[in-house]
């Protein structure tokens, strides 16, 4: 046996020297994308399948490269893709049209095959450490020993980028493509549905989306700063806000996921949504309504949205007259020392309506275009005729999956009671989640608690709580009436329990004996909301008997709660 049998064998169709025996297509063509790093064999993905919709002539096989610090995961997502999956090595024994890539770092095998490199960020705007050298490279740069070749092409998504690569490498003269970029495009076809994907990641339409974006290395966000989510979520009302993280694929390959929930342990138990690594970063970015960032891609895809941006770090690693370079100077800086929420508010209200558009225009040229733009540059390469007249539509993102609902089980609350001028009571509620509350005295108008759900897992919470309540719906009062007794009995430093009837409708019982029916107009509300209520009446001596009082939440939401004292049961006990 030859010493190229094993390999062929291993190759399988729809590559190899027999692959025409066994494959159901009759491909004309064989397109080998270079798989090297999570990062850039996404954006392949990404783009691929519309550019080669519905034309069987071109065979597809994914050739994974395992050379790279960031290789971890590659595997795995080509597999849950469905991609049929080569090693690098056996690459020289097969002949394909075009090898394609999103990762400038590659070794090319033997042929005179051309070889197109997309960019994996937007454009050029950050210096890297160099695998090869102790130095640091040009990130998306292709190294002269590539171009040296003669046979790679590189696609860029503006003029401007052609002349930067130029000024620093002179070899990439006249093997450069302007074709804009295909991922802005499905951004911005999909911001008219942002609410739709707001909605799909848990986040309800009164409630506003923070996302925390960091790139990776030293000089980004969560290296300068890991504590800045734990930070934001401490500051803004649960009620009112929800935070997400979009973290580099390179930091979960080079850390994992296990260190990475470690480090944000707090803040995920504050709510966090960790944001998938694998194209879920698109729906969430569009779903925002603030990014907190750094000079990563995202943070600059956000600006050029739209998205009001504030910088929470900007590395000295971020190239000079790039379009990342102008976001440096144009997007207000984030004051991690000074109230984080009052800055976000104002970063939203004050947010001008076109303050990116030059630095948009920088970076991207013929919008809505992109798609076409590369298709033709794609098949042009393999010198096959495009399948149809027309330019393959640009397409909205689809909203995700709902992801897995995170849970809050502990908060600390502030409440405050006032007039609305009309002789009416009405209770403030902020609520922030206790794994990141810091320690705070109470003002003179300021009352606080600590409310804790039946389900936190923290034993030392739960019996420092002033409110235990119970979400799960009870059916019927006596069962609610039961819990409420055993609470109080098992947690003797809680004041109140307050258990669900239902969507509107909880009982709230009181240490001294005393229960209170609570009705909320509106749609449901957790029983903390009202148990609040209860609290704050509580400590203003305030009647809780056949009173009708405004609960507001934050500054948007307004319901109104009604207050009924409960009779005492009788002697006779209730029957289940």
């Amino acid at each position: 046996m030859n010493a190229s049998g094993p390999q062929l064998r291993d190759l399988r169709a729809p590559v190899g020297q027999d692959a025409h025996r066994w494959n159901t297509f009759r491909s004309e063509k064989t397109l080998v994308v270079a798989a090297r790093t999570v990062t850039s064999t996404v954006r392949v993905l990404e783009s691929l399948p519309a550019l080669l919709r519905n034309d069987s002539r071109v065979g597809v096989v994914f050739a994974h490269d395992p050379t790279s610090a960031f290789d971890d995961g590659v595997l795995e997502l080509l597999r849950d893709a469905g991609c049929r999956v080569m090693p690098w090595s056996q690459l020289d024994t097969v002949s394909p049209d075009l090898i394609l890539s999103a990762s400038e770092n590659i070794d090319l095998p033997t042929g005179d095959c051309p070889v197109l490199v997309l960019p994996h960020g937007v454009g050029f705007q950050k210096l890297v450490p160099d695998s090869r050298t102790a130095r640091t490279r040009l990130s998306g740069a292709v190294p002269d020993a590539l171009l040296d070749a003669g046979r790679t092409w590189i696609a860029v998504s503006h003029p401007d980028q052609e002349r930067q690569l130029l000024a620093a490498h002179p070899k990439v003269r006249g093997r450069t493509l302007v074709v804009g970029d295909p991922c802005f495009d499905e951004l911005s076809a999909s911001l008219p549905d942002s609410g739709a994907h707001k909605r799909a990641w848990g986040v309800p339409d009164d409630k506003r989306l923070v996302v925390l974006s960091s790139t990776w290395g030293p000089t980004s966000l969560l290296g300068r700063d890991p504590d800045l989510p734990a930070r934001v979520l401490a500051e803004l009302p649960y009620d009112e806000y929800r935070v997400a993280a979009i973290i580099h694929p390179n930091v979960w390959a080079a850390h994992g996921s296990w260190q990475i929930r470690t480090v944000l342990a707090d803040a995920l138990e504050a709510g966090l949504l960790l944001i998938p690594t694998v194209h879920a970063w698109r729906s969430a970015l569009v779903a925002a309504q603030a990014v907190i960032g750094d000079h990563g891609s995202v943070t600059l895809y956000g600006a050029t949205l739209g998205k009001p941006v504030l910088l929470a770090t900007f590395g000295d690693d971020a190239v000079p007259g790039t379009a990342m370079a102008a976001l440096g100077e144009a997007a207000p800086r984030l004051r991690p020392d000074d109230g984080l929420r009052p800055q976000i508010e104002s970063a939203v209200a004050d947010h001008p309506p076109g303050l990116y558009s030059d630095i948009t225009r920088l970076a991207f040229s013929a919008p809505g275009r992109a798609r076409a733009r590369l298709r033709t540059v794609l098949y042009g390469l393999m010198e096959l005729p495009e399948p149809a007249p027309t330019a393959p539509p640009v397409q909205a993102l689809p909203c995700p999956s709902p992801p897995e609902p995170t849970v809050v089980t502990s908060w600390t609350v502030d409440s405050t009671a006032g007039s609305d001028g009309a002789g009416h009571w009405v209770i403030t509620v902020h609520r922030r989640p206790a794994a990141v509350s810091t320690p705070f005295d109470e003002g003179t108008e300021v009352f606080r608690h600590l409310a804790c759900a039946e389900e936190e897992r923290d034993r030392q919470l739960t019996e420092s709580a002033s409110v235990i309540t119970r979400s799960r719906h009870t059916p019927r009062a006596v069962g609610a009436l039961s819990w409420i007794r055993d609470t109080l009995g098992r947690f003797p430093g809680c004041r109140i329990a307050a258990a669900s009837l239902g969507r509107n409708s909880c009982l709230v019982g009181l240490r001294d004996g005393r229960t209170v029916e609570t009705t909320v107009t509106g749609p449901a509300v957790d029983p903390g909301l009202p148990a609040a209520v209860v609290y704050t009446f509580l400590r203003e001596g305030l009647p809780l008997d056949d009173t009708l009082v405004a609960l507001r939440v934050g500054e948007a939401r307004r319901e109104d709660v009604g207050l009924r004292l409960r009779p005492s049961p009788s002697a006779a006990p209730e029957q289940r």
